[in-house]
């Protein structure tokens, strides 16, 4: 070799992407892994056969107190620096051997519980973040709706896209959809519910790429349109805004040619960046909190079923979690909801009592 050692460093690397690979891991992970791993190289300036604790003590100071990185981020940069060091520390792949060999020395573990974070409650999400009130929530939807006319009555071509974004954050809350769910629906992946013929086509939206897990590929659910119930509106107000987009709007697009639900002007499919660019302008122009972002629309969805009574089990396998406990978690019932609740059974206790009282008379 003319550079051992950055030749056994690179190969290093390559060997973790291959093993990552194999673990079937999506190549945005792996890529995120690998360049938390080179930044951790870099700041050490040292091969990962000279790594210590104490570089990743340094690393990580650095980055919690100069640059300000979240916790839940510095834990991911040290996992991957953990998973790299279990790689080549392990017998099975012969680095350790092969250092010895080159460099009379081998590599270690360097990141450990005792100078790491450790992930100690189910939620660790920045606390600012939270669901719509269903004020806020028709401020926004009326906000975007006068977008549109406003555009379109000044003779301007922006309207188009702005009547998609208007659509497309509907959607996202009538089905409490992720971000890249919403963004990945295609135009098949709505259809009848043979129990909810009302809903014509829209009875179901069909999820194809829900969050993936370990590994594994995207998880599919389907979502039921919610149609009203005990009196309480429901969400089925979205079917009549669906038909309109696709039969009416959706074919003056230049690339509604493609698969897509939401062409962009210039590619198949609208990306991420316009659909964040697009909410912030909306949230922004109303002064909304900004701890509103697109998953505000799952949250409030979430929210919202449970406190218009739909049983916490169906709003759970309608936002597809695997865990109750994680469905919780999205609930953010408002003081209004639970003061009606308190109310409620304070009533059923008073009256248990007066029952009770008449007949004991």
């Amino acid at each position: 070799m003319l550079r051992p050692q950055e030749q056994v460093a690179d190969a290093m690397l390559d060997g973790w992407r291959n093993q990552q690979l194999a673990r079937n891991l999506t190549f945005s992970t792996i890529e995120g892994r690998l360049n938390a791993v080179r930044a951790f190289n870099r700041h050490a300036d040292a091969h990962p056969w000279e790594w210590t604790p104490k570089m990743v003590d340094d690393w990580l100071g650095d980055l919690r107190a100069v640059r300000h990185l979240k916790q839940s981020t510095l834990r991911n940069y040290a996992e991957a620096v953990r998973s790299f060091c279990a790689f080549i520390t392990d017998p099975a792949y012969g680095w350790a051997a092969e250092c010895e060999r080159r460099f009379g020395t081998h590599p270690i573990q360097v990141c450990h519980e005792w100078n790491t974070a450790t992930h100690l409650q189910e939620s660790e999400a920045d606390p600012a973040k939270r669901a719509f009130t269903r004020e806020e929530l028709q401020a926004f939807f009326d906000h975007a709706g006068e977008q549109v006319e406003r555009i379109s009555g000044a003779g301007r071509k922006g309207w188009l896209p702005a009547f998609r974004d208007a659509t497309l954050f509907k959607t996202a809350y009538a089905y409490g959809l992720r971000r890249r769910e919403t963004r990945m629906l295609d135009l098949v992946d709505f259809g009848p519910n043979p129990h909810a013929r009302m809903f014509g086509d829209f009875g179901v939206c069909y999820v194809r790429f829900g969050k993936a897990m370990k590994g594994s590929p995207p998880k599919r659910r389907s979502v039921l349109t919610v149609g009203p119930r005990d009196g309480v509106g429901g969400l089925d107000w979205i079917v009549e805004i669906l038909t309109q987009w696709i039969e009416e709007v959706r074919p003056a697009f230049a690339n509604a040619h493609g698969p897509a639900l939401w062409p962009s002007e210039r590619s198949l499919r609208i990306g991420f960046s316009q659909m964040n660019t697009r909410f912030a302008a909306y949230r922004d122009a109303l002064r909304l909190d900004q701890g509103l972002d697109f998953h505000s629309f799952r949250r409030s969805y979430v929210t919202h079923l449970i406190e218009d009574g739909w049983d916490p089990r169906f709003v759970q396998e309608q936002v597809g979690h695997e865990h109750a406990s994680t469905t919780s978690i999205y609930t953010c019932v408002s003081s209004d909801f639970r003061t009606r609740t308190l109310r409620k059974a304070m009533e059923s206790t008073v009256d248990a009592a007066l029952r009770t009282g008449r007949k004991n008379r």
